[in-house]
C-alpha cells in the first residue's frame, strides 16, 4: 500500500468520525451547546476540564490563586526539597491591602544561643504546655513539635500518601492525626499518632456502628497513639456527615474502619455516644480514664452557646478536654458541598478568637492546650495564630504539597494526578513514600524554623510567646490596627507569653 493510499484512508476515517460525531451531537439532548455547535462545542468542555491547569501555569500571577498561590506553593516545594526558598528583588505583594499582616519586630532581637542557621529535621521545637497535665492524665506529655499534621483519613488520601506523612512525622519528631477513617496499616511507619474519633466511630465501633470502648483500647494499643481527639466537625464540611460508596470500600479501608468490605459506609452528621455538653464531658472522661491518654476536641466554630456552656462547666467541674483543635472554615483537605465549604463555619481568626476569649473569661486558658487548624501552614499565618493564643498548630494541605500535591483540585474525582488524594492504583504507584517522607519532614522543619526565627525577631525565644500587640493589620489610607483591637482580648498580660 502506497503512502498516498494510507493518507487517503486516514483522511476517510477522520471524515467518517467527524460525521458520526456531528450526528451524535445533533441527536443527544444532554448538552445544548453540542446540539447547537456540533464538534466545535467539545472544545468548550475540553478547556473547562483543563481550566485549573491553564490558570495555574499560564494565566494567573504569583499571588492571585486560591486557596494557595504560586509563591506559597513554591516556598513549600523548595523547603521540602531543601532548595533555596528565598525570594529575590523584594516583595511583589500589595502591602496596602486591607487585612495585610505586619509583624512588629523588636529593636533588640532575641539572640538564640544554638541557632543552626538552617532548618534541621532533628531540631525539635517543643510546646510550652504539657498535654493532659491539668487534668492529671496518666500519659500526659509535652509534644516535641509545635507543628503537626492535621487529620486526613486513609480513604481520602491514598495509602502511600498516609505512609509518607507518618514516616515524615517520625523523622521530624511531629505527630499525625489519623483523621476519622480509622488507624490503618499505613499509619504504622513509626510516627506518633493522634487517634481521631469521628461520628462513624471507625476503628472503635460495634458492628452496628455504635461506639465501642473495647475496640478503642485495641486500636490505640496497636500503634504509638499519644492522644485522642473527638471530632465534632471540620472546616471542610462542618455539621455534615459523609458517604463512602461501597465500590471504594477496599479490604484495607474496611479493615481500618471496622466495616464490611464492599458495602457503602455512612458517617452521620452527629455523634450517638453523647448528645449535649454534660454527656460529652462524661464521654471525654470515660475515654481518658480508660486509656490514660490526653483527650481533646476538634471542631469548627458556629453557634456560641455550646462554647459558653462547655467552658463554664469545665471550670465548675474541673474536668473536660485536655486540648481543643479549632478548625477554621477556610480549612478543607476533603471535598464538600459548595455552600458548606464557602459559607458554613467561621474563618479561623474569628473562630479561634471567640473560643479563646470564652475560655479566658472563665479563667481556664492555662488548663487547655489550644491548637489552631485551617490554612495555617505558611509562616505568617502560623505566627498570627500563635499571637492569638495557639500553643500548637496543625497543617494539612501544605503537608500534602510537601509530598507532591500540585493543587489540581481533583480530590473529589479519584483522579488526583500525583497519587495523593486517590485510591486509583495506576495513580498511587507514582507516589514513593520513602522519598516523600523526607520532603514532609523537611517542610515541617522549615516551617518550625521560620516561625522560630520570627519569634526571635520579635524578641522572644518561642513563637507561643508572641503577643497580640506584636501583630498589626493594615487598613486603607496607610493606617493599621493591632490584633488586640480586632479580636478583643490581649495575650500580653499572660505570664506564659511574657516568658516568666
Amino acid at each position: 500500500m502506497t503512502v498516498g493510499l494510507v493518507l487517503a484512508a486516514i483522511f476517510l476515517l477522520l471524515i467518517l468520525f467527524l460525521v458520526g460525531l456531528v450526528i451524535h451531537d445533533l441527536r443527544q439532548k444532554e448538552h445544548a451547546i453540542l446540539r447547537n455547535f456540533p464538534v466545535i462545542g467539545h472544545f468548550r468542555y475540553l478547556l473547562e476540564g483543563v481550566g485549573p491547569e491553564l490558570r495555574q501555569y499560564i494565566v494567573t500571577d504569583n499571588n492571585s490563586e486560591k486557596p494557595f498561590n504560586r509563591d506559597e506553593r513554591r516556598w513549600v516545594y523548595a523547603s521540602a526539597k531543601e532548595q533555596n526558598s528565598y525570594f529575590g528583588f523584594g516583595t511583589d505583594n500589595d502591602l496596602t491591602q486591607d487585612g495585610y499582616v505586619i509583624i512588629r519586630h523588636a529593636a533588640f532581637p532575641y539572640q538564640a544561643p544554638n541557632d543552626p542557621g538552617h532548618p534541621d529535621i532533628n531540631r525539635s521545637l517543643p510546646a510550652l504546655k504539657v498535654l493532659g497535665a491539668s487534668h492529671g492524665r496518666k500519659h500526659a506529655f509535652r509534644p516535641n513539635s509545635v507543628v503537626n499534621v492535621s487529620g486526613m483519613s486513609f480513604g481520602s488520601l491514598s495509602g502511600p500518601a498516609v505512609e509518607a506523612l507518618n514516616a515524615g512525622c517520625k523523622l521530624a519528631g511531629a505527630m499525625q492525626s489519623t483523621g476519622e477513617g480509622g488507624l490503618s496499616i499505613h499509619h504504622k511507619q513509626g510516627g506518633d499518632l493522634v487517634f481521631q474519633i469521628g461520628t462513624g466511630y471507625f476503628g472503635c465501633r460495634t458492628p452496628e456502628g455504635k461506639f465501642s470502648l473495647e475496640r478503642l483500647l485495641e486500636t490505640v494499643s496497636s500503634a504509638p497513639v499519644k492522644a485522642i481527639e473527638v471530632k465534632l466537625s471540620q472546616g471542610a464540611k462542618p455539621g455534615l456527615g459523609g458517604l463512602l460508596p461501597g465500590v471504594k470500600v477496599t479490604k484495607e479501608i474496611a479493615d481500618a474502619r471496622g466495616i464490611p468490605e464492599g458495602e457503602t459506609c455512612k458517617s452521620p452528621a452527629g455523634h450517638t455516644a453523647f448528645h449535649d455538653v454534660d454527656s460529652l464531658l462524661e464521654f471525654v472522661e470515660t475515654v481518658a480514664g480508660a486509656t490514660g491518654l490526653p483527650v481533646g476536641l476538634k471542631s469548627a466554630v458556629g453557634e456560641q452557646k455550646f462554647w459558653n456552656e462547655l467552658a463554664a462547666k469545665m471550670r465548675e467541674q474541673k474536668i473536660g478536654p485536655d486540648f481543643l483543635v479549632i478548625d477554621g472554615g477556610e480549612g478543607g483537605t476533603g471535598a464538600g458541598p459548595l455552600v458548606f465549604t464557602d459559607h458554613v463555619a467561621f474563618p479561623f481568626r474569628t473562630a479561634f478568637s471567640r473560643v479563646y476569649e470564652t475560655f479566658g473569661e472563665q479563667g481556664i486558658t492555662d488548663d487547655v492546650v489550644f491548637i489552631g487548624s485551617g490554612k495555617l501552614g505558611m509562616p505568617a499565618t502560623a505566627v498570627s495564630a500563635f499571637a492569638m493564643g495557639c500553643d500548637m498548630i496543625n497543617v494539612g494541605r501544605t503537608a500534602m504539597f510537601a509530598i507532591g500535591c500540585i493543587q489540581a483540585q481533583r480530590c473529589h474525582t479519584d483522579r488526583c494526578p500525583t497519587g495523593v488524594a486517590t485510591q486509583n492504583p495506576r495513580l498511587t504507584r507514582g507516589l514513593d513514600p520513602a522519598s516523600k517522607s523526607v520532603r514532609c519532614a523537611n517542610y515541617l522543619a522549615a516551617l518550625r524554623y521560620e516561625i522560630e526565627r520570627v519569634a526571635w525577631a520579635c524578641g522572644v525565644d518561642h513563637p507561643a510567646k508572641i503577643t497580640t500587640d506584636q501583630i498589626e493589620l493594615i487598613e486603607s489610607d496607610w493606617r493599621s490596627q493591632s490584633f488586640e483591637s480586632v479580636i478583643g482580648y490581649s495575650t500580653v498580660d499572660n505570664p506564659r507569653r511574657r516568658g516568666s
